[in-house]
């Protein structure tokens, strides 16, 4: 197989997240495989110094992507552009930048921002699909995006416009889901479903030793959709059981008070992995739907089953009772009584983990990812070709 030249297309977040590094490992794995890659920047903390109008007409249409893509384009000669996140100084220019120039562009979907303001399909602590399939102003009037009627009704239009103009129906060549779940969900918006691949995250761990485990393990932000406050309720129902809690977020003052619940903020990788190899369980109690957390496969790889909300993605990642335990979504006490259950059973739970490493090996491995990102290039590439000759 030939190695085309990528370029890859991110804006960074306010506040770095799993997203990020998710970019980050995919660029390096390209690297690896002797792929020139070349990469188009922007970071979101450049907001905070434009006015609203400024701010907004940049999410809609930026005409300086347009014109760093047209340079960009002509001096790396790019076989493939691969957008990560384009919102809001990327905007949805750049799909129409590479398309006058001929390249096709891959777009993985990390959340549901073209079919939801607040990205996340959730409303007042509970999962809400009202804009699912229709124009996304229920968000505006309920003020989805950052509790802002004007940033909503910002991002509604956006949306709306590029929908009508038909911009991620005709501009993008392949999507990529990161599960099945999510495919069905961005067919159901609209998106072609031919054009809907499914490519999950990955990592590369080596294999985990057999030390001892003991007690579970929090890893991720600490805010309301990630379910922490769910875990601290649970908890309350357990007094002899406590965990450690690795992250920050707007819940930080909260957990740091828990009596039963051990902060340690946020730790480079290597302090994770070496946690995530002591820990029987991975609590993971979010309230909405994920598209395919890193941190699942960060603990899979390092043999750490689940205990997980039965809910979207992560019913489907997680095999209730094979690599972990399913427990109603948003239900303290049921989350509770799993969490009893894997503190009972640990011979369970190390089986359960031995299963999600293998789950790992034979789905979630770098080797096995990037035939898969290859296959859905040469798809993109082939998709284009077409198109020239009609």
């Amino acid at each position: 197989m030939s190695h085309p030249r990528i370029l890859v297309v991110h804006n960074r977040y306010q506040l770095p997240g799993g997203e990020d590094a998710v970019v980050e490992a995919e660029i390096e794995l390209l690297r690896r495989n002797g792929h020139a890659v070349e990469t188009y920047l922007r970071d979101n903390r450049d907001l905070t110094a434009m006015k609203a109008v400024e701010a907004f007409a940049h999410t809609l249409w930026s005409r300086r992507t347009w014109n760093d893509i047209a340079r960009l384009t002509a001096r790396f000669r790019p076989d493939v552009i691969h957008a990560h996140n384009t919102f809001a100084l990327v905007s949805s220019s750049l799909y129409w930048a590479a398309d006058r120039l001929g390249i096709p562009v891959v777009q993985t979907l990390h959340n549901f921002r073209l079919l939801c303001v607040q990205a996340m399909f959730l409303h007042d602590g509970r999962v809400c699909e009202d804009c699912l399939g229709h124009l996304p102003w229920r968000g505006v009037t309920r003020r989805c995006y950052r509790e802002s009627g004007l940033q909503s009704a910002a991002l509604a239009a956006t949306l709306s416009v590029h929908r009508s103009l038909g911009t991620y129906r005709d501009k993008v060549a392949r999507y990529i889901a990161l599960t099945e779940f999510c495919r069905e969900k961005f067919i159901a918006g609209g998106l072609p479903a031919s054009r809907v691949a499914v490519k999950p995250n990955f990592a590369d761990i080596g294999r985990p030793d057999h030390s001892p485990r003991h007690g579970g393990l929090y890893v991720g932000r600490l805010a309301a959709e990630k379910g922490i406050d769910i875990l601290m309720h649970a908890l309350r129902e357990l007094p002899s059981v406590s965990m450690d809690v690795i992250g920050d977020g707007p819940e930080r003052d909260k957990v740091a008070a828990h009596p039963q619940l051990r902060l340690l903020g946020w730790l480079g990788s290597a302090e994770v992995y070496e946690r995530m190899r002591a820990a029987a369980y991975l609590v993971m109690p979010s309230r909405w739907y994920e598209n395919f957390p890193r941190t699942l496969i960060e603990a899979y790889a390092n043999g750490l089953p689940l205990v997980a909300s039965d809910l979207g993605a992560l019913a489907e990642l997680v095999d209730h009772g094979r690599t972990g335990l399913l427990f109603k979504p948003g239900a303290a006490h049921d989350l509770a009584r799993h969490i009893a259950w894997a503190e009972a059973f640990p011979a369970k739970m190390r089986l359960m983990g031995e299963n999600a490493r293998a789950t790992y090996e034979a789905r979630f491995t770098a080797d096995r990812n990037y035939a898969q990102l290859m296959a859905i290039y040469e798809d993109a590439m082939a998709a284009a070709r077409l198109k020239v000759a009609v």
